[in-house]
């Protein structure tokens, strides 16, 4: 089932492509469709339609199509005028015309001859032929002869309304021959061409006169130069001859002339080979021995300069390493000095604040000093016992307590004996020192023995 209907399809399509087919016309670049019927209204209402350049629908039965070519077309004209002086002339020409492009040329050719195109070249030839009879009428021989545009243009504007009237254009329109048998145009060319012949005759007589001449003047030149040829050649011969003569007279006078000239010529040789020996020994010994002894003074000069400027250059060094060293110790020197200078300000403002610490507060600072002093203070007391050898406690373990506070009293001692010191005016008698009491009333002795009494 679903085959049938895909060729029912099938066969349908292809009736509407064939029946499509049939019914559009589509007009070439170069034709007009001309359709005429039922229902064919163009927009310029002439009761049928032109399509040009795309295609319309036409209904068979209701609707008429037919063509008309738009290509253009070449009539020859050949034509028998008499023209205005009597003379009978043939006129041979040809013109090239079409439709008009615009609609209401298509629309005249249509309505005038669409069935009988082939007939246009025998109504356009007709019609171009009476107005050429018309206009060569008014016109002579020599008017056609000299000025053909003028002619092809009034035939273009005296044919221009008809033209458009039957739907054509002229493209062109040429006069290519006007003969007649009369032989009037030969007889006008005939003065000219007599003029010209005799111009000619005369400018080749006048030519082969000149040549004439010509050829004379170059044959008497030929002959004078011959003469003066001639006359040379013998006064050359004459004064050989003379010459020839002197040299026979002279005899021996000559041959002795002729030896001497031949020694001075000899000497001559002799003096210029001396004289190119000289160069010789110019170029190749004198000059390139000037050259070894110019390049070793040069040489010489340049290591001479070299060497004071290398002298120069150590010189110099050692002046600037010199002033650099100077430079230096006098930096040191300056440098010391106020490290010095800085050293000794600086004792001068310690001792100074050490008297202003003194006057204010001696207390705090005897105290500090034997702090800083300590350690040597306690040293001190004990090398009490660096010579003992044997030491007997009595009191045992507290004794030595004892000892020991007493050697570490010593630093309080010092204490009290500073500030009595500072206190004391610098011109009364120094103080004894109290021996140090035996803390807390303990006994004890220190027996230092020898050797011989331990034995």
């Amino acid at each position: 089932m679903d085959l049938i209907l895909t060729g029912v399809i099938v066969a349908l399509a292809l009736v509407a492509i064939v029946a499509f087919k049939l019914i559009w016309r589509v007009a070439e670049p170069n034709e007009a469709i001309i359709i005429s019927g039922l229902g064919a209204r163009g927009r310029e209402t002439l009761g049928f339609k032109i399509v040009t350049g795309k295609g319309a629908l036409v209904v068979p039965g209701f609707q008429t199509a037919r063509r008309i070519s738009l290509d253009s077309r070449v009539s020859p004209l050949e034509v028998n005028c008499v023209t205005k002086q009597g003379i009978p002339v043939h006129v041979r020409g040809v013109v090239i015309y079409k439709v008009g492009d615009d609609f209401a040329s298509v629309a005249n050719a249509a309505r005038r001859f669409l069935d009988q195109q082939k007939t246009v070249d025998d109504k356009t030839h007709q019609l171009f032929s009476g107005h050429l009879r018309s206009i060569i009428g008014n016109l002579t021989v020599e008017d056609l002869i000299i000025n053909r545009d003028a002619l092809t243009n009034e035939i273009r504007t005296s044919s221009s309304d008809e033209m458009s009237k039957l739907g054509l254009i002229v493209d062109s329109l040429q006069i290519q021959e006007i003969e007649d048998a009369t032989g009037y145009i030969v007889n006008l060319g005939r003065p000219h061409a007599a003029a010209v012949s005799a111009l000619a005759r005369t400018a080749e007589a006048q030519r082969d006169q000149e040549a004439n001449s010509a050829e004379q003047e170059a044959q008497i030149k030929k002959s004078a130069a011959i003469r003066e040829a001639r006359i040379q050649q013998a006064g050359y011969q004459a004064e050989m001859d003379r010459a020839a003569a002197k040299a026979k007279q002279a005899g021996p006078l000559a041959e002795a002339t002729a030896r001497q000239e031949v020694v001075v010529q000899q000497t001559t040789a002799a003096e210029l080979e001396a004289v190119l020996a000289e160069k010789r020994l110019e170029g190749e010994v004198r000059r390139p021995a000037d050259a070894r002894a110019y390049e070793q003074v040069t040489i010489a000069e340049a290591e001479r300069r070299a060497a004071v400027a290398r002298a120069q250059a150590e010189a110099e060094g050692i002046r600037l390493l010199g002033e650099a060293e100077a430079e230096a110790t006098r930096l040191r020197g300056m440098a010391e000095a106020d490290a010095a200078r800085a050293k000794g300000l600086a004792q001068a403002d310690a001792i100074k604040a050490r008297a202003d610490a003194l006057a204010s507060n001696q207390e705090a600072v005897v105290a500090q000093q034997l702090a800083e002093r300590w350690p040597e203070v306690v040293e001190a007391g004990a090398k009490a016992f660096g010579n003992v050898e044997h030491m007997v406690v009595l009191n045992g373990a507290q004794g030595v307590e004892e000892m020991l506070a007493k050697a570490l009293t010593l630093g309080g001692a010092g204490l009290g004996l500073a500030r009595t010191l500072l206190n004391r005016p610098a011109s009364e008698a120094p103080i004894a020192a109290a021996p140090a009491p035996t803390p807390n009333g303990a006994n004890s002795e220190v027996v230092r023995e020898s050797p011989e009494s331990r034995e």
